[in-house]
């Protein structure tokens, strides 16, 4: 399997990062129409929007995909707005790939430290394990912030 990555988005990548997000089977449809939204605005606005990408293809397949950028008001500190892996390419590591190369990036444009938020419900026990298996660490918790009983999660990577 030969990966190779991106980090200038397409428009075409407008549509694939809607496929890709909508076959994990973890996002509302509005979250769907955001992940796509983010690509357009970065397509149409450049660097200004703050959202970066690096994309993971696979024999020419756009298979996964992040978005990260700078947080306003902090000098070290970026955001993981997305991380997603289409359901056929799911398990073959090429998430953990992928979150090198944005941590690389990331680190490239100073970034120090990388958070990334989830749910504390069952459905999303796969993403927490990712983040831990990739060197994460629960930092903080909201309780009930989706809605009672769903928690938001903060977990993050020192990579500077």
């Amino acid at each position: 399997m030969n990966i190779t990555f991106r980090t200038i988005p397409e428009k075409r990548d407008i549509q694939r990062v809607m496929e890709i997000v909508e076959s994990t089977k973890f996002f509302y449809d509005h979250e769907v129409e955001i992940a796509a939204e983010l690509v357009a605005e970065r397509l149409t606005q450049g660097e200004s929007t703050g959202y970066y990408f690096v994309f993971a293809e696979v024999d020419g397949v756009t298979a996964a995909y992040s978005c990260y950028g700078p947080i306003i008001m902090s000098k070290t500190s970026f955001d993981l707005y997305w991380i997603a892996t289409h359901n056929d390419f799911r398990g073959k590591g090429i998430g953990k790939k992928l979150i090198e190369e944005t941590c690389k990036e990331a680190r490239n444009m100073g970034c120090k430290i990388l958070i990334a938020e989830t749910s504390g419900l069952d459905h999303y026990a796969p993403t927490r394990a990712f983040y831990i298996n990739n060197k994460f660490i629960l930092e903080a918790s909201l309780k009930d912030f989706y809605t009672e009983g769903d928690d938001k999660l903060f977990y993050t990577k020192r990579i500077g």
